[in-house]
This record gives structure tokens, sequence and C-alpha cells, in this order.
């Protein structure tokens, strides 16, 4: 089921995403996020857009939202998105269907454009994001440092 996700997620949302601070480049965080803050960053997100969670058999699996590009009134009709998975709910469809629901919405609510950010290389990233018609639109080499190596980042939109 896909549903809002609200502040009091917060502890299953981080249960998802520092896994893959702890253990990835997907994200550029290094440290662990703290529930207090995880639920901060929902209300904020929230505030403007949407936050989903994906929820199977009463657990969140999944999460995908819609975050403001930048705060300068000009992009208000621009949103960078993201998904997260439990590692264990991956290549089960989970991904697509938080997409397909957060583009709808976003459709519905009649913005404009659509960024998804991807640390290279992440085939299984740039594949979901091209089911959905996100092209290509710019790549920056050695962007992040994690890991002790350089890792590039690219950008993929859709015009919504």
């Amino acid at each position: 089921m896909i549903r809002p996700c609200f502040p009091s997620d917060a502890p299953a949302i981080c249960a998802i995403y520092n896994h893959y601070v702890r253990d990835t480049v997907v994200t550029f965080e290094e440290e662990s996020v703290a529930d207090a803050d995880m639920e901060q960053r929902i209300r904020t997100v929230t505030s403007r857009l949407l936050w989903l969670a994906y929820e199977r058999d009463g657990a969140i699996v999944g999460y995908a939202y819609a975050a403001p590009w930048h705060a300068r009134s000009a992009y208000r009709l621009s949103a960078e998105s993201t998904v997260y998975l439990s590692p264990a709910c991956t290549h089960q469809g989970v991904g697509t269907q938080l997409y397909q629901a957060l583009i709808g919405e976003l459709r519905a609510r009649r913005l404009h454009c659509v960024v998804g950010t991807i640390s290279l290389p992440n085939a299984a990233s740039v594949a979901l994001h091209e089911k959905f018609g996100f092209t290509k639109a710019g790549h920056l080499s050695q962007l992040g440092w994690k890991f002790s190596r350089w890792v590039d980042v690219g950008h993929w939109q859709l015009m919504l």
C-alpha cells in the first residue's frame, strides 16, 4: 500500500535510509540520520510537496519523495525526486510503484519538471528513471568524495 508519509514514520524511514548512508555512495551523507532530524525533513518536504511510503504487512519497505529543486521562487514548478527501498525489497516492483504514484501526483499538482540526481555508476537507478521517461540532462565528474573515492553525479530530467 502506498500512502502519505508522516513525521511519525521517521524511525522506519531512517532504518531504510541509514543503510545507504553507511554502506553505499547512493547518498553523499556520511553520518547516519537521527530520527528527530528525519522527522524535520519529512515536515519540511510535506509542507510544499510530497513524501510517499510503501507499506507491506504493516512495515514501511520503501519511500519516495519530491522536494523543491531549489529555494528561489523561479524554481517553484520544479522538483527533485528520490526513492529508497529496504535492501530486502529491491527488484520487486516497489520502486516502480512508488515512482508511478509520485510522478502522477506531481502531474496532478501541475509541476513542470522533475529531476533525479543519481550517483554514478548506478544502473538500477538509471533504469528506473529512464523507465518513466527521464532523460539524462547532465553529468558531473568527481563531484563527491565518499569511502576514499571520487563519485560522479548524473541528472535525469522529466518534463511533466
